[in-house]
């Protein structure tokens, strides 16, 4: 596993969350469509995928596109993720789907020691862990230096903290809920017991697994 795995699996989480799921099974009858299990009986029955993102999200480039990782890295981290089951092909789009579960499990046991992180040099750049919007109203306290990725666009000066990878500023400005889950990822990094257990609740209410 390679950071930018991880944050390959969360920027899909962040579609799904942001989205819904992949398609929406239908079942066409007399003209109206009933909704269908995954796990329905589709033996003689006539079923249209309606996709509520275009495959084009889903694919190597379009991943590539929206993360900054290059094409062959993403291929090879796709790969990587599907070989420990972290991912998964949906059986009707053809597209990956995150373990939620299993994400968040190594989210919340293994990421801070798997990809560490500590608080670096003042710099600026954008807030991460308990400084992003997503926490800072419920654990900073006047006068904490904020954590940020370092970033010249940045609106805030802050305690360093090296991303999961590098385009990571460049991509959260496109995707809000990627923010978010990045954030709270930073914080099991490099939070303390507070703060890491803070975010592993919110994650978990996010991905709807249990904590």
């Amino acid at each position: 596993m390679k950071s930018q795995d991880i944050f390959l699996l969360l920027k899909l989480l962040s579609q799904e969350l942001a989205h819904g799921p992949l398609a929406s099974l239908t079942l066409k009858a007399g003209g109206a469509g009933l909704p269908l299990k995954e796990d329905a009986d589709l033996s003689g029955l006539v079923v249209q995928a309606e996709p509520l993102l275009s495959p084009e999200d889903y694919s190597v480039r379009g991943l590539a596109d929206s993360t900054g990782v290059s094409k062959s890295e993403v291929a090879n981290a796709l790969k990587r993720c599907t070989d420990v089951g972290l991912l998964k092909t949906d059986r009707y789009t053809g597209c990956p789907v995150v373990n939620r579960a299993g994400l968040y499990e190594f989210l919340v046991h293994g990421i801070r020691y798997v990809f560490p992180a500590r608080l670096g040099e003042l710099t600026r750049g954008i807030p991460t862990a308990v400084g992003a919007p997503v926490l800072a109203d419920k654990l900073m306290s006047a006068g904490d230096l904020v954590p940020v990725w370092s970033d010249a666009a940045g609106s805030c000066m802050g305690q360093s903290v090296e991303p999961l990878f590098k385009s990571v500023p460049m991509s959260v400005r496109r995707d809000p809920v990627l923010y978010d889950l990045l954030a709270l990822t930073d914080a099991l990094r490099v939070g303390k017991p507070r703060e890491q257990a803070l975010a592993a609740q919110m994650l978990a209410d996010r991905m709807a697994v249990a904590a």
